[in-house]
């Protein structure tokens, strides 16, 4: 009454406040997740007050190395038996030449090891290396009859080079490693490996067939990438 103005009680509601929460995981670092709080509609975002702090766990790791790549192995030259019949016909082939600058040899370099052949001159044993390729070039020469160019092979000294002139023009230079002295059966101077190598053989003593001198040489020039 009296134009009194009433007022309305006003009752407490419940208070508009939200909370947002996400956790961010990142595995790769090794890091726990942790809370977010975000404030209510018009406000500023307020702490819940149970935010947990980053935690670290390992530092973190490098991948593991790639494994090395892998080459496949290099075929290796595989030489022809001896032959059956020392004196059979053999085609005339020449590769080139075969040069010993220290004794003053300088001859046409065959193909075979047939008498046939080696009396032409020194000789590649077939199916061992060519010069200049992965493995072991044999050559065979005589010592004292025809064209004798290996007559003074227990001349050279380590360090002696031996050269092959090829048909197309490249040159490939050895270098004496030392000398030996074989059984006439001896095979294992045919052996491939892996190492760019030379073997000249011929006749031991002079003038006798009982054993067999043999020079080792191994490439003196880089070898091709």
């Amino acid at each position: 009454p009296g134009g009194s103005t009433r007022r309305m009680p006003r009752w407490p509601g419940p208070a508009r406040r939200g909370w947002g929460g996400a956790a961010l995981a990142a595995a790769c670092l090794g890091l726990a997740g942790w809370a977010v709080g975000a404030g209510d509609g018009g406000g500023r975002a307020r702490s819940t007050g149970t935010e947990a702090a980053p935690t670290r766990g390992p530092p973190p790791t490098s991948p593991p190395p790639a494994p090395p790549a892998t080459t496949e192995p290099v075929a290796l030259p595989v030489p022809e038996p001896p032959p059956a019949d020392p004196y059979a016909p053999t085609p005339e082939v020449v590769h080139g030449t075969l040069a010993l600058p220290t004794l003053g040899v300088s001859q046409p370099l065959y193909e075979g090891v047939t008498l046939t052949a080696i009396d032409r001159g020194p000789s590649h044993w077939p199916g061992t290396a060519m010069p200049g390729e992965v493995g072991n070039v044999v050559v065979a020469g005589h010592r004292t009859t025809f064209t004798r160019p290996f007559h003074d092979l227990d001349r050279l000294r380590p360090g002696d080079p031996l050269v092959f002139t090829m048909e197309d023009g490249t040159t490939w230079t050895y270098e004496l490693v030392g000398l030996s002295i074989v059984d006439p059966d001896a095979l294992e101077i045919l052996t491939q490996t892996n190492e760019r190598t030379a073997t000249l053989f011929a006749c031991h003593p002079k003038g006798s067939a009982a054993q067999r001198i043999v020079a080792h040489f191994r490439l003196a020039e880089p070898a091709p990438g």
